[in-house]
């Protein structure tokens, strides 16, 4: 999920762009910002960069053992094959 911190930078910076007549309510317009912007990444169920670092290098890993275990899986294959070749 994305930090408050983001979440209260973008509310200002938005709030900040209005013209000055709304400026007069400016923490009002940060507050509801605020709660939209949270509600709005809220939905979309957002992962931070460390979340998808950490998901990336477990898919890493995982893709290293499929590798292995398919390498592994060829040579007992042609040891069977081989095996099947001289009994037959």
């Amino acid at each position: 999920m994305i930090d408050h911190k983001t979440i209260d930078d973008l509310a200002r910076r938005l709030s900040e762009a209005l013209p000055d007549g709304v400026r007069t309510f400016q923490h009002d317009v940060e507050k509801n910002m605020r709660a939209i912007l949270t509600s709005t990444f809220t939905r979309l169920d957002l992962v931070t960069r460390d979340e998808l670092d950490i998901q990336k290098d477990v898919l890493a890993r995982t893709r290293a053992q499929l590798t292995e275990l398919e390498n592994k899986l060829a040579i007992l294959q042609q040891q069977l094959d081989s095996q099947k070749n001289t009994d037959g």
